[in-house]
This record gives structure tokens, C-alpha cells and sequence, in this order.
């Protein structure tokens, strides 16, 4: 078995984990999703920036790859003294698991076809042809 899958197979797994491996989220972004869950309130991106003591930019690009993902939403707030604001939660971990699903199934079936196209290919004993 390849060196890399097998890596995969044995390596020690969390949950969490999942947020890196199909969603490429990094280490900050993961701490923020945990913000998110662990906060009975949506947070802002102010309000994240304090906890995770970084700069508000870094906080807003973090919560941004989280909405782009689909694992935290984005809504909008109205102020007591007028006006609005941005506020984010996490997506409902049922609809994340969902999409976990849905991404590992889609992943299954496009694998399963190469390896058929595979077997066909070379079970005919004609590698196919290529380039220089």
C-alpha cells in the first residue's frame, strides 16, 4: 500500500481533524470554529479578534474561511443605538457532517471510477500512450 495512504490509515484521528483534511481549514481557523461552538452567542469579528488575541484583519480572513467553507454562518444584527453589525455562529453540525458525508461519498464514486479505468487500461496490457 503507497507510503501516504497508509500514513492516513494509521495516523491517530480526532474529529476535528476533519475540518483539516476536507476543508483545509488551518490551525486557527479550527480554534475559531471551537470559539464559535463553545460561545452560547454569536460572536464579532471583534469580539474574536480579543479572544484569539490577534489583529481584527486576521480574525475577519479566519471567519471568512470558516463562512467559505460552510462550517459558520454570517448574520447581521441590528444595534440598539441604530445601525447593524456582522455576527457569526457555527453551521449546525448536522449540516456539516452532512457535507462531510456527501464530499467522502463524491470522493468514493470518482476514485472507484479511476480504478476501473485503471484496471481496464492496464489489464488489456496497453499502457496508454504519453507525451515526451
Amino acid at each position: 500500500m503507497a507510503d501516504a495512504v497508509l500514513k492516513q490509515l494509521q495516523d491517530e484521528r480526532e474529529c476535528e481533524g476533519l475540518l483539516e483534511c476536507m476543508l483545509g481549514l488551518n490551525e486557527l481557523d479550527r480554534g475559531v470554529f471551537r470559539l464559535l461552538v463553545k460561545c452560547p452567542e454569536s460572536l464579532t469579528v471583534d469580539q474574536i479578534a480579543d479572544v484569539i488575541d490577534r489583529e481584527r484583519t486576521t480574525a475577519y480572513r479566519s471567519v471568512k474561511r470558516l463562512q467559505e467553507a460552510g462550517v459558520a454562518k454570517k448574520e447581521q444584527e441590528s444595534c440598539p443605538k441604530g445601525g447593524y453589525h456582522h455576527v457569526y455562529r457555527p453551521t449546525d453540525p448536522d449540516e456539516i457532517a452532512d457535507e462531510f458525508q456527501r464530499m467522502l461519498n463524491e470522493w468514493y464514486a470518482n476514485t472507484g471510477q479511476l480504478i476501473q479505468e485503471f484496471r481496464d487500461t492496464y489489464t488489456e496490457g496497453h499502457p496508454p500512450e504519453t507525451g515526451p
